[in-house]
């Protein structure tokens, strides 16, 4: 016997049609590329939003195409999220932070058939655009005045959201329909492509918006300091509408100066975003003295926060820290690091051993812990495992079965190694993998020592990630030379030029007469990590 319910599909266009009719005149509030503040409402947006859709349609934009997206946090990218997956097609997301072969990969492998962009990314386009033959169109993200001139044939999205009406139906699609695409670059070799729908996204705003999560409501004015190209700015363009709450972006700005001034101007209460964004912000406010005056709480992820990131916010300035724990593949919240009734009372100490964690799971995520053999350990907070999850915002496979089948028994292994406490705490312990975490974004050590061993004087090499006061870990370089050879550690760095991200060049090199192996010759990067666990990084 099955319930007499009714059957209306979880899309994501439903999120934006809720916000205009119960929270129409609520406040959008954008810092703009161009300079102005920009100021309209949930109800402006859903009107802009069916214009650009129209304007895709005419474009020739069917269900099911990628869309890609090379933009900030902002109103304009706002609009295309609601208006590319509302119509059927697939928002895809590219961080423009990676190297540009790399998106030009992404963008090839995602078949984008168009992609939009921000004007701070308008001399990385005009290097993209000779390598992604199949993209049909750029769309510049601002007015005619502002077109960049080394694109004279872009396209000018204030034209052609101004040529259309907003008489659009959005349709009732499936809700199990491809919505939105982000690659992952925390695998080795290629990234991979993580394909939401619109029943996994409203599902996990849901989640992410409960009280023992991120506590949304509309009475909140929300700043995503992390951005839209990263796992969907943790669902906040999604959940925020769903509760009302007031939307502030902050653009390409992301100083402490800046977004402070944000935060006092705009009266923001909840903000989320990576710890490197906030020991800036941190440090600004201490060198004037400065005082939160609205801000509540904020979520940190993206990389482990430090025990005393959180007492400074918490013990100096009283805003609740939410430690929380995710991947692009989890859509991407997994867990938040909400206190229970069990800890009121506890000493500020006590309290902060617990947020320090990576916090407990949300309803909708499952989670375990396995040894080598896979046999589930038990959650005492000591025995340490693999982790693993599954729920129904988890990935099962990877944009065109790269990789084949990740599953392992119907579980996701996150590459993480993690305990578990009686109270169900989650702390990141290790990564199984070798990629490195930097400001809450992935380097991958094998494709630096790849880079490496492509030097006529290098033998062999392994990168390992090293701790850093600001960007949590960066890559140091472990070489070992040929026979003879001479090479310098600026000669090596000097190497890295144009073959990776700016981001990504090592931070120092160290020369050893031999690489540890294991018996079946791979690098034994635990001993490296124990070697120079304590090595101090001349940028730190």
């Amino acid at each position: 016997m099955q319930g007499l319910m009714q059957g209306q599909p979880l899309l994501i266009s439903s999120l934006i049609s809720f916000a205009d009719r119960y929270h129409g005149g609520t406040e959008i509030v954008s810092r703009t590329i161009e300079g102005p503040i920009h100021r309209y409402s949930y109800r402006d947006a859903h009107k802009r939003a069916r214009r650009l859709a129209n304007a895709l349609r005419r474009l020739g934009v069917q269900e099911a195409d990628r869309i890609g997206t090379l933009a900030w946090n902002g109103f304009r990218h706002f609009e295309i999220y609601y208006a590319v997956s509302g119509m059927g097609a697939v928002c895809h997301t590219i961080n423009p932070r990676l190297f540009p072969e790399q998106i030009a990969y992404i963008a090839n492998h995602a078949e984008d058939r168009y992609v939009f962009f921000d004007l701070t990314f308008a001399p990385l386009v005009a290097k993209l655009r000779p390598h992604c033959p199949g993209v049909k169109g750029w769309v510049a993200m601002t007015d005619r005045a502002h077109l960049p001139k080394e694109l004279p044939d872009a396209l000018c999205f204030e034209e052609l959201v101004a040529a259309e009406s907003d008489d659009f139906d959005w349709p009732e699609l499936d809700e199990d329909a491809a919505s939105s695409l982000c690659y992952t670059s925390g695998t080795t070799g290629n990234p991979k492509g993580v394909l939401y729908s619109h029943r996994s996204t409203v599902l996990h705003s849901y989640g992410a918006a409960l009280p023992d999560a991120m506590k949304l409501s509309a009475q909140d004015v929300v700043l995503p300091v992390v951005p839209m190209f990263h796992a969907n700015a943790w669902g906040l363009a999604y959940a925020c509408p769903l509760v009302g709450a007031k939307l502030v972006f902050p653009g390409a700005a992301l100083d402490g100066k800046s977004v402070y001034e944000l935060f006092e101007g705009e009266k923001v209460t909840f903000s989320g975003g990576v710890p490197t964004v906030w020991l800036a912000l941190l440090q600004y406010m201490a060198e004037g003295n400065r005082r939160f005056s609205t801000l509540k709480r904020t979520v940190i992820g993206g990389s482990a926060c430090p025990p005393a990131m959180i007492r400074a916010f918490e013990q100096d300035h009283g805003v609740e820290v939410l430690h929380a724990w995710g991947m692009t593949e989890m859509s991407p919240l997994g867990t938040v690091c909400q206190l229970k009734a069990v800890h009121q009372g506890k000493s500020l100490d006590d309290r902060l051993a617990v947020k320090s964690k990576q916090g407990r799971a949300i309803f909708g995520v499952e989670l375990k812990i396995v040894d080598s053999a896979g046999k589930e350990l038990p959650w005492d907070g000591k025995a340490f495992g693999d982790l693993m999850v599954r729920g129904p915002w988890i990935a099962k496979g990877y944009f065109k079965g790269e990789g084949g089948d990740p599953l392992r028994g119907g579980w996701f292994p996150t590459g993480d190694v993690a305990t578990i406490d009686e109270e169900g705490y989650i702390q990141i312990t290790d990564r199984s993998k070798d990629v490195i975490k930097s400001g809450g974004e992935w380097i991958s050590s094998i494709e630096l020592e790849n880079v490496a061993v492509a030097h006529p004087a290098v033998a062999e090499a392994a990168v390992i990630g090293v701790r850093h006061p600001k960007w949590d870990e960066r890559p140091l370089l472990v070489v070992q030379k040929k026979p003879g050879a001479a090479v310098t550690r600026e000669e090596l760095l000097a190497y890295y030029q144009d073959k990776v991200a700016k981001w990504w060049i090592p931070d120092d090199v160290v020369f050893v007469e031999a690489l540890p192996h294991t018996a079946t010759g791979k690098l034994l990067k635990t001993k490296l990590r124990q070697d120079f666990e304590t090595h101090k990084l001349p940028t730190g």
